[in-house]
């Protein structure tokens, strides 16, 4: 498989970030969350850029998370926290981007990439998109504070215990009554949608959406106790190697509990 690439056009005061990585599902490798930070670095001084779209390339994911292959190298659970503390600072930066943006989701997006379309102000999907974050039954791994509560402002307590202790998928429809996204569209009206959102969103007083966003963003994920004792504990188990194994093998994995 390839390493993937982020890819960025601008055209028009609107900025399309593609996750090109098709016969990964788009999974992220180390290589794709470092162009996507360069990405928002660049974009966020700009103003000209009125709004930014984010998809993934192929049709099959958004983005299926992280690639599974590099977390054979965690050796403790102190690259757990260095992991966990990696992707809230990408992710960060894609929330703190002063315009809004758009995730474009056809297919998957799970575990870091649920993380990145909860990042986003606005989530128009096709009805074949889901959304989870299934490490209870797959890796053993856990998430950040930052995006639990990511995961919980956009699904609501319920859902996100659901999503993170039973490791249940939430389909499309499910994810727009509760609010996460804003549209179900079918594939040949995606684009269309996607660009009338746009248009609608560029019309719109910059500063005011810039000071919405952030002070939502505050509300929502800042002023949380860290949770570093639970990232370390899980990322330096047994369990999370076992995890990984079984997911690389395609099979159930065996949890001891340690």
């Amino acid at each position: 498989m390839t390493d993937g690439k982020v890819h960025l056009h601008i055209e028009g005061g609107i900025a399309a970030v593609v996750f090109d990585r098709p016969d990964a599902r788009n999974a992220m490798t180390w290589s794709m969350y470092d162009e996507l930070a360069s990405i928002c670095q660049a974009l966020a001084p700009r103003d000209d850029i009125r709004v930014a779209t984010l998809r993934g390339a192929g049709g099959q994911a958004f983005v299926a998370g992280t690639d599974i292959e590099q977390f054979r190298a965690f050796a403790s659970g102190e690259d757990g926290i260095r992991y966990e503390a990696t992707i809230d600072e990408r992710v960060q930066l894609l929330e703190c981007l002063p315009f809004p943006t758009v995730a474009v989701i056809d297919g998957y997006a799970i575990g870091g990439g649920l993380a990145l379309a909860a990042a986003c102000d606005f989530r128009v999907a096709t009805p074949a998109a889901s959304f989870g974050v299934p490490i209870a039954r797959t890796l053993g791994n856990c998430l950040s504070s930052a995006n639990t509560a990511r995961v919980v402002a956009g699904f609501g307590a319920a859902r996100a215990k659901r999503m993170l202790i039973l490791a249940e998928t939430i389909g499309a429809a499910e994810a727009r009554d509760c609010g996460f996204v804003h549209e179900i569209v079918e594939p040949e009206a995606l684009d269309a949608t996607v660009e009338a959102l746009c248009r609608r969103l560029a019309g719109n007083a910059p500063l005011t959406i810039k000071a919405a966003k952030e002070t939502i963003r505050r509300l929502t994920v800042e002023g949380l106790a860290r949770n570093d004792d639970l990232v370390r504990e899980c990322y330096g188990s047994r369990d999370f190697h076992i995890g990984i194994e079984a997911f690389l093998d395609k099979r159930r994995p065996q949890w001891t509990g340690r």
